[in-house]
């Protein structure tokens, strides 16, 4: 089984992850996985640390020659503005100053939940491992996950389908390129709407507040039967529901028609099957239900929307009450992006290429890639004979 876990504070040394069950022999370079990490890093709207932070990836095990050996693989990026931070970050606490404590939470971050929780009086014990910039190791990770999906000819794409009030009009998924949407400053394929999207966030930046938004995430190429209808936990559409809950700041997540389907009657909404006899495999006429039926992909690509709520930390910050005094007080100021919706995009890629990766395993198993793909072979022909 795949699975992976992230470790590091914001302004830390550094952010690492260890992914397991990557099979053996998969071709894998640093360059490959930095390529994501600056994807991640770009788009129109994001702060200050983006010109302190170019993130790049130290493998530390789990690879040899280039591919992976079957064992746990380590990566780690670190975080270079710890340079600025070794005092507030000190390990041995010979450079505490309670003076410097945190204790203003922002309304709506982990700041005082996270600090009630674990009973800490410097909420930055909580905010530091609660930010965002843990998603650098999570990408770390993913980037091993899609170079998997890639060997079965599984791809992974997102765009930026809406920022505040303003929506593209994408009617055609299958016409998006990756590269063309990446050249766009906000990943959005509607120039027009991108245009207001734009306007939207710099009148944000000037009045000291923040824009959140809709990000899709299109996975093309995925083979029908991943997951399974038998079990709550194995059904693939809610294991990429809760992938995609977990990135920080996201509020709502859909397949296909999501929320939408609630408004649309059944002869509208359900896709009827179709027969192609000449590549011998069922088809949709539509794929509003996302590439999924009952948990299991149907062979139509997966289609997975996320919305992201404004960032929490604001230059004009909103009224809190301080945890120490128990006085009414404004939040704390901490430097953060207006709008990093294209970002989470990237992230979302990432979340959800492990989690189909994962299911990819679990169906077709096998030590290499070599034998996934003896496996893969064998199932595809299954199909075709069905």
């Amino acid at each position: 089984m795949i699975r992976y876990m992230t470790a590091g504070e914001s302004h830390g040394k550094s952010v690492s992850a260890i992914i397991d069950g990557i099979p053996a022999g998969l071709k894998i370079t640093p360059g490959y996985i930095d390529r994501q990490l600056a994807r991640r890093q770009a788009g129109y709207g994001r702060g200050g640390r983006m010109d302190i932070e170019k993130d790049t990836v130290e493998i530390t095990a789990g690879i040899r020659w280039g591919e992976t050996i079957g064992s746990p693989v380590c990566l780690s990026v670190k975080n270079r503005d710890w340079d600025n931070c070794r005092d507030i970050m000190d390990i041995s606490g010979t450079s505490r100053d309670r003076e410097k404590y945190l204790t203003k939470p922002r309304p709506g971050h982990a700041d005082l939940a996270g600090a009630l929780k674990y009973n800490r009086e410097d909420m930055r014990d909580i905010l530091e491992r609660a930010s965002a910039r843990e998603t650098a190791a999570r990408v770390a990770a993913g980037a091993l996950a899609r170079k998997l999906l890639e060997e079965f000819g599984v791809t992974v794409l997102s765009y930026t389908c809406r920022i505040g009030d303003i929506s593209a009009d994408i009617k055609d998924t299958d016409a998006l390129d990756p590269e063309t949407v990446d050249s766009s400053p906000l990943r959005c394929p509607d120039s027009g709407a991108e245009a207001g999207m734009m306007k939207l966030i710099d009148r944000a930046s000037e009045d000291g507040d923040t824009l959140g938004g809709v990000f899709t995430i299109v996975i093309r190429g995925v083979p029908v039967g991943l997951g399974s209808h038998t079990q709550w936990d194995m059904k693939l559409d809610a294991r990429l529901a809760f992938a995609l809950m977990s990135i920080q700041a996201i509020k709502g997540v859909g397949a296909g028609a999501g929320f939408g389907a609630a408004a649309m009657p059944g002869s509208e909404m359900h896709d009827t099957i179709l027969y192609d006899p000449e590549r011998s495999i069922f088809r949709r006429n539509s794929n509003n239900s996302g590439g999924f039926e009952g948990g299991i992909t149907n062979g139509e690509d997966i289609i997975l929307s996320a919305a992201m709520k404004p960032i929490n930390s604001l230059r004009k910050p909103l009224e809190s009450v301080d945890m120490k005094s128990k006085e009414k007080v404004l939040s704390e100021i901490v430097r953060s992006d207006v709008c990093a919706v294209p970002a989470a995009g990237i992230v979302g890629e990432a979340a959800t290429a492990l989690e189909v990766a994962r299911a990819l395993k679990e169906k077709f198993g096998g030590d290499s890639v070599g034998e996934m793909k003896r496996n893969y072979e064998s199932y595809l022909e299954q199909l075709r004979n069905f």
